[in-house]
């Protein structure tokens, strides 16, 4: 087990023997240690949908009632959901999910009373979890919990209820993926209050990860039947524990998470955005104050700091994922929506679908009006870290190895790794290949200037990745020697 780009990370069977356990007592110890708890204080938990969490879930509670403190369910919730109730209380809270992974892996995010742990928090709360004697992390049996799943629900439903005019969406029929994602329902009850014509799609009783950033062909084509068959003006959906928005377009098509967090950024009129590096490059040219940072939102949280420190009003942060975060409270329309500094599926889904109803376009041309560079993006599952770091260092280690590597895509023109490699080519193309944080996946981020181009460098790159993983380095350079 292990923190990724949000989050601690694991097998699940790892995390119900000890894992979970703990942590939650490392946790615990810590929020003590820094005083932002003491005994008999509340701590918050939610959990996603998978079948894992509520086991992991109790053992967490058994774990912080053992200490002392006071438990609170809040039940199966959006993350996003479980953030904002914890912070309103002025706790701690801990979110049992493994986000978009695969179902045998699991996962907890923390939080304390001000939002998402950061990397340092990370650090000392690792190191206390390997000194946890197993009997330290042995504590009550089944505790009780307190019940706070529906105010903590109901918190959510009111932020996001008030964040458009009433009537917003009136007009707009969407199609609501709800597979296994926690956010599910509650996004059909937000886009109802707001007058939409709701048609669910794909409601699953087994745990079926989505990964925003990757979505198969066949769930386009998927996403494209339904469109046509329903006549919807788009589909949306999230991620298991629905901090991640899923946006199709009227055909089908996703739409990049990182130009709907464009479109919410532009919407509360942002005087700062903090974003990965692997966001589309177009985004500095449409006039907004841009940093780039690491992959993982705890990046985007220490970026989006300094830009309050700095004395910016209206800071708005988002990833590739779709993921948006707010530092600041930011006026919108009639209503203020409060910061919330932790990853968000729902202003991104109401942005796109207002966009729609205001502009009375379909999304696909709102989507070209921006002329962002074409952004494409794909992973190889079970790409061991070790394969990650081997091939990312023979590419850093020379510009010929680079060459070689790409030489029958496109002559190199510079490379950056603040996150993994991004190489841009002659012919202003670029190739991202970076080891995902929390699972063994490499991950594979392209821009072209046509649709067609990037799905056809991306296709080029996974192919190269797949021929790696599948061959010894020195078995990879002499073939493209021989090429």
């Amino acid at each position: 087990m292990q923190f990724g780009t949000s989050g601690l990370r694991g097998l699940s069977v790892d995390l119900v023997s000890a894992g979970a356990s703990a942590y939650a007592t490392a946790f615990a110890r810590y929020l003590n240690w820094i005083g932002e708890v003491k005994a008999g204080d509340p701590i918050f938990i939610g959990r996603d949908l998978r079948d894992s969490s509520p086991a992991i879930a109790t053992i967490c509670f058994d774990a912080l009632s053992g200490l002392g403190f006071t438990v609170c369910d809040c039940g199966t919730v959006p993350t996003p959901a479980l953030a904002l109730y914890s912070m309103k209380k002025g706790g701690p809270s801990m979110m049992v999910t493994g986000s978009h992974i695969s179902a045998d892996r699991n996962g907890i995010k923390f939080y304390k009373s001000d939002g998402e742990i950061d990397k340092a928090d990370e650090a000392v709360i690792t190191e206390l979890a390997a000194n946890v004697h197993p009997a330290d992390a042995s504590h009550t049996s089944h505790a009780i919990a307190e019940d706070h799943s529906s105010e903590c629900l109901d918190l959510f439903y009111q932020r996001n209820s008030s964040f458009l005019a009433e009537g917003a969406l009136a007009g707009l029929k969407v199609g609501v993926y709800q597979h296994s994602t926690v956010a599910r329902d509650l996004i059909v009850k937000i886009l109802a209050h707001y007058g939409t014509e709701i048609v669910p799609l794909g409601r699953s009783m087994n745990f079926a990860p989505l990964d925003t950033e990757a979505i198969s062909n066949d769930m386009i084509s998927l996403f494209a039947s339904w469109t046509k068959q329903h006549g919807l003006d788009a589909i949306v959906s999230a991620d298991g524990d629905g901090d991640r928005p899923l946006v199709t377009d009227e055909r089908g098509i996703p739409v990049r998470g990182d130009l709907l967090g464009l479109m919410v950024a532009e919407y509360l009129k942002a005087d700062a955005v903090a974003t990965p590096v692997t966001s589309n490059s177009g985004i500095e040219a449409l006039g907004f104050s841009v940093t780039r940072t690491r992959v993982g939102s705890p990046f985007v949280v220490a970026c989006m700091k300094e830009a309050v420190a700095a004395g910016k009003k209206r800071v708005v942060g988002f990833e590739a994922n779709g993921g948006l975060l707010l530092a600041t409270a930011c006026d919108a329309g009639q209503h203020t929506i409060d910061a919330l500094p932790t990853r968000d599926c729902m202003l991104p889904i109401l942005v796109a679908l207002s966009r729609i109803a205001v502009l009375r376009e379909p999304l696909s041309v709102i989507v070209r009006s921006y002329s962002l560079p074409f952004a494409a993006s794909g992973r190889l599952e079970n790409f061991p870290s070790e394969r990650s770091a081997q091939l990312l260092d023979h590419l850093r280690v020379s510009d010929a190895n680079l060459a070689i590597f790409l030489q029958s895509i496109g002559q190199v023109l510079s490379k950056t790794d603040i996150d993994g490699l991004r190489v841009g080519l002659s012919d202003q193309r670029a190739i991202h290949f970076r080891a995902s944080g929390n699972a063994p996946e490499m991950r594979c981020y392209v821009e072209a200037a046509t649709e067609k181009a990037a799905a056809q460098l991306l296709d080029f790159a996974l192919k190269r990745l797949r021929y790696w993983t599948n061959n010894m380095e020195a078995q990879w350079v002499i073939a493209c020697e021989g090429m």
